[in-house]
């Protein structure tokens, strides 16, 4: 199948509303525009060197869960939630009551990647996987009475108040089985010459034009992209993701995937997916450069601390996981007295890598914010 013949699919009337019925995608596809190969080009490389820093940097899992929270922040907003990255991060206890709802959603959706990856080391990307990362994503949440970890048996729509004024109405619920087997096909036929990441483009139309699930389909179907990259062995670890580019450009992404259901405008979406996954991978590798620059001058600083120096890094490697910290939380995690924690607070704020950020004196939060800043650049 050629991008620039390809028809998207057809659309049924259903009563009082047309839904769009896509066409199976489990079979080769290939194009005539020479940018698409250019872009393929650039996108392999920069994601290319991106897994490289997985494979050379120690430690990479310290680092790897801030760009899951930042992941996990960005794919909410665009569904709407209001929870900042600095929220993202600290204890349920400290967030404002009428924001709990938005900060759940956003930690479910660290658990639900975290779980997905783990899972990946024994099971292959499947609609098992997704069903048991989507049961998670809702775990407690807004959703969580939408049939979770289970694909629908109701019509749903994007946009609009209800199926009368979508914006889109997916396919018909009895279709979504045999539409989601079809997916689950493509990522594994080897049957086909068709290159990964393109392979991950269509992909990530097709889950959000089927739109399997009741609720949580866009962060599922951005879930994907990192774990199609993984299960297929273009990332070592879940170091890219698309979240960040889709929401600094919402309306051309919302765009580009309708283009390709109203006009069969394959092409675009490619070109899209491509330009994204090139921009992030290159935007990423800029990251992990200068986290090691970081960590080599505070990593530095440490040595004047003598004989706590060894704690001090325990605090350090801390503060990689978790940039916001209070001294009980430090107590507790480094197994040392309160007073000891304050000592090392007190340091580290002299060293300049920690800075109080909120709090009083009993409750005082304090920041690594070099660190925190890299993520939000």
């Amino acid at each position: 199948m050629k991008f620039e013949t390809f028809q998207a699919g057809v659309w049924r009337q259903q009563y009082q509303y047309k839904s769009f019925s896509p066409v199976p995608v489990d079979h080769a596809w290939s194009w005539e525009d020479s940018r698409i190969n250019t872009l393929l080009e650039r996108a392999t490389q920069a994601l290319g060197e991106l897994n490289a820093f997985s494979l050379i940097v120690p430690d990479i899992d310290l680092f790897i869960q801030m760009h899951i929270v930042k992941e996990a922040n960005q794919s909410s907003r665009i569904e709407g939630t209001q929870t900042s990255m600095d929220e993202a991060l600290l204890p349920e206890e400290q967030i404002a009551p009428e924001k709990r709802d938005d900060w759940r959603e956003v930690r479910n959706y660290v658990d639900a990647m975290n779980a997905a990856v783990a899972e990946l080391e024994r099971l292959p990307l499947s609609n098992r996987l997704l069903r048991q990362t989507h049961a998670i994503l809702l775990r407690g949440a807004r959703g969580e009475h939408k049939q979770p970890g289970e694909f629908r048996a109701s019509q749903n729509w994007i946009g609009g108040s209800g199926l009368a004024d979508a914006a889109f109405v997916p396919p018909h619920q009895d279709e979504v089985p045999e539409l989601m087997s079809d997916l689950e096909k493509f990522w594994h036929d080897e049957h086909i010459d068709v290159p990964h990441l393109v392979r991950a483009a269509v992909s990530h139309y097709q889950f959000e034009t089927i739109h399997p699930f009741c609720d949580g389909n866009g962060r599922i179907g951005r879930l994907l992209i990192p774990l199609y990259f993984i299960s297929h062995g273009l990332l070592e670890k879940p170091s890219l993701y698309l979240s960040d580019f889709f929401e600094r450009h919402r309306a051309s992404y919302y765009d580009a995937l309708m283009r390709v259901r109203i006009a069969n405008d394959m092409v675009h979406w490619v070109r899209f997916f491509l330009t994204g996954v090139a921009e992030t991978a290159e935007r990423g590798k800029a990251t992990f450069q200068r986290i090691l620059a970081l960590r080599g001058e505070v990593e530095h600083a440490l040595y004047g601390m003598g004989r706590r120096a060894r704690t001090g890094k325990e605090l350090l490697i801390l503060l990689y996981r978790r940039p916001f910290v209070t001294a009980g939380e430090i107590a507790l995690e480094l197994k040392v007295s309160t007073p000891t924690a304050n000592t090392l607070i007190r340091e580290f704020v002299e060293m300049g890598i920690l800075k109080q950020v909120a709090g009083a004196e009993r409750n005082r939060v304090f920041a690594f914010e070099r660190y925190f800043g890299l993520f939000l650049s």
